[in-house]
């Protein structure tokens, strides 16, 4: 009797032995396969799980798996952004930067008249200032989409805003004979941060004396609302097709019909990023051949 309880004995530990190793095997085998599908980026299979802890270790395997597979997602595309904007700051400087080696060579040639190599010199000034707006808009897009530049938004005057963005293109409207005509209005405080507003104003104007011909006109009205005040910027212009209208706000973005004229692609992205970061916004309207409105809209001051 004492004998065959002691085999009993024996073999219930012998039982619990194996089945714990197999149990423990089995858990191994599972954990391994899980760890493979993370590493291998698959689905973790987990039909076969029971209720438990090893369940449990399922479901934060595969909360880990999809954290870590959301990361490699936004770290493939920061890089495709990366490669995309090293690209087109490459095709952005490529003309300006021939443009300053042609004229140095042609400084340095002894056939050159004092006269011609004045000229020389101002186009390679030209070509300077346009590589250094353009690496300074740039660093100041990147900055603004990587949060790495941050202004201080607060009431500001509208008008004196506007004026300082007219000074900064009355000389070229000037020599186009492009009339800037700002409709009465009475001045109002809007949130804003006056410099990088202007900025935004400035681009806008910029395009419509570019894009305008000469002894054109362009209009600035503006009309407050409830919430915000909108600052409309009219042009008499070529006009934008109405296939590009969504177009014309991104990242280099240059229509077919104004690529042999100078131009980046930039300022009304950067513009579309500053306003943004003042809770402000900007549209476009147009028609093709007759010209073009970008309206600005500003919030008004709470009193």
């Amino acid at each position: 009797m004492i004998y065959f309880i002691i085999v009993i004995l024996i073999f219930l530990l012998l039982y619990t032995i194996i089945y714990s190793w197999l149990r423990n095997r089995k858990m191994y085998q599972t954990i391994d396969r899980m760890l493979d599908e993370v590493l291998n980026r698959e689905v973790v299979t987990v039909s076969d799980i029971k209720e438990g802890e090893i369940s449990a270790l399922a479901s934060k395997v595969i909360r880990l798996q999809e954290k870590m597979e959301n990361e490699l997602i936004q770290a493939e595309m920061e890089k495709e952004q990366v490669k995309g904007l090293i690209s087109n700051m490459s095709h952005q400087l490529k003309t300006p930067l021939a443009n300053v080696m042609m004229y140095r060579e042609l400084l340095e040639g002894e056939d050159s008249t004092a006269g011609q190599k004045k000229m020389f010199l101002s186009k390679m000034e030209l070509q300077l200032e346009k590589i250094d707006w353009i690496l300074r808009s740039l660093f100041k897009m990147v900055g603004l989409e990587q949060g790495a530049i941050i202004f201080e938004s607060a009431p500001s005057s509208l008008r004196k805003t506007l004026l300082s963005a007219v000074n900064a293109v009355y000389e070229k409207a000037e020599k186009k004979n492009i009339e800037i005509i700002t409709e009465p209005f009475e001045d109002c405080t809007l949130y804003h941060n006056d410099k990088w507003t202007a900025e935004v104003f400035v681009n806008i104007l910029e395009n419509a004396v570019k894009y305008t011909e000469t002894a054109g006109k362009i209009y600035i009205r503006i009309c407050p609302m409830e919430l915000f005040t909108e600052i409309q910027i009219e042009d008499n212009g070529i006009g934008i097709r109405e296939t590009e209208l969504a177009d014309i706000f991104k990242r280099f973005y240059r229509s077919k019909d104004v690529e042999k004229k100078e131009g980046s692609g930039i300022g009304l992205y950067l513009s579309r990023l500053i306003l943004e970061k003042e809770k402000g916004y900007m549209t476009v309207k147009s028609v093709y051949g007759k010209g073009s409105c970008f309206s600005v809209f500003l919030q008004n001051c709470q009193n």
